[in-house]
């Protein structure tokens, strides 16, 4: 959910915020020389590259655990998660077509304001979901690891599914900003592109970002790291007696796998709202900014297309 579009109102999730006058992007303006191939030729491709691989390998991942449970529904906890964590990757990449052909076209949005709406919401949905669903998964390792049987009777799938429907009915409302504002923005010469206009862009601008970054970065961050630094704490001070070993070393196992995807979510989303405070207090992005600005969206986005790897090495 960018607050701040990109070079001619390109912003990956299409966002732009204006006033329709002193507009914060430069949605509307001509392109400049030398930005034309990046706008058009290079964004597009990374995104195009991003989507393939994205929906190929979280398509597998679903099969695979599908697969794995026997056609049924996902018969342990760790499973659940990883399997949703997939179906929201999927469902972000399914809206990336659009978001390609808005780049291809300088920002000009040809799909009417009900698919604004959606496609924007499905960008900031992902955000928050796969956020959410990583700290579930991050106190779920904790309970496994720490509390491995007092938290039994907690750590069950019928709990899991129930956990995961709360966590996206909690996306869907803290992206009440989207619903609320993502709209159809004019340009000059009667195209309209899309994005999120903020009634006051300069007070709603800051409340926003800060609104974005603590509650879909910031504070799931803490409590990611929190609960892993805990199990980390656990399994390099305790062992296990022997009857319990395969148990410990399958727990190690899956443990070691939600720590190297939290930290893929984290890396590659990282400099993403480092930049989105950083144009605070930019009156005006310079173009380097811009490029620098999508090349962290890129890297954010990449996030969708690398958990299937990170399945496949661990």
């Amino acid at each position: 959910m960018d607050l701040q579009a990109s070079l001619l109102s390109t912003g990956p999730n299409a966002s732009n915020i204006s006033d329709g006058q002193d507009n914060l992007t430069l949605a509307g303006s001509p392109p400049r020389k030398g930005s034309v191939s990046y706008i058009n030729i290079i964004m597009p491709s990374v995104f195009g590259t991003i989507c393939l691989l994205g929906i190929v390998g979280n398509s597998t991942v679903i099969f695979a655990v599908v697969k794995k449970s026997k056609l049924h529904w996902c018969s342990n906890v760790p499973d659940i998660f990883i399997i949703n964590l997939s179906v929201v990757d999927l469902l972000f990449l399914l809206g990336m077509p659009f978001m390609i052909h808005q780049l291809m076209g300088n920002g000009v949005w040809h799909f009417g304001e009900t698919m604004c709406t959606l496609i924007t919401a499905m960008d900031a949905n992902s955000q928050f979901t796969s956020t959410y669903i990583l700290t579930a998964m991050a106190i779920d390792r904790y309970l496994a690891t720490v509390h491995p049987i007092s938290s039994t009777k907690f750590r069950k799938p019928s709990m899991a599914t129930l956990v995961i429907c709360l966590l996206w009915a909690l996306s869907f409302i803290s992206i009440t900003p989207v619903w609320l504002y993502a709209r159809l923005i004019p340009f000059p010469g009667g195209a309209v592109g899309c994005g999120i206009r903020l009634p006051n862009p300069d007070t709603d601008l800051y409340w926003f970002t800060l609104y974005q970054f603590f509650l879909a970065f910031a504070l799931p961050f803490v409590v990611i790291t929190a609960a892993y630094v805990k199990i980390l704490q656990r399994m390099t001070s305790s062992v296990a007696p022997a009857s319990q070993r395969s148990i410990r070393l399958r727990t190690k196992r899956v443990t070691r796998t939600a720590i190297a995807i939290c930290l893929v979510f984290f890396v590659c989303w990282a400099p993403y709202y480092v930049l989105q405070l950083t144009q605070l207090s930019i009156s005006r992005p310079t173009l380097t900014f811009v490029y620098l600005y999508n090349a962290a969206i890129s890297l954010g986005y990449a996030n969708s297309c690398l958990n299937p790897f990170v399945y496949i090495v661990l």
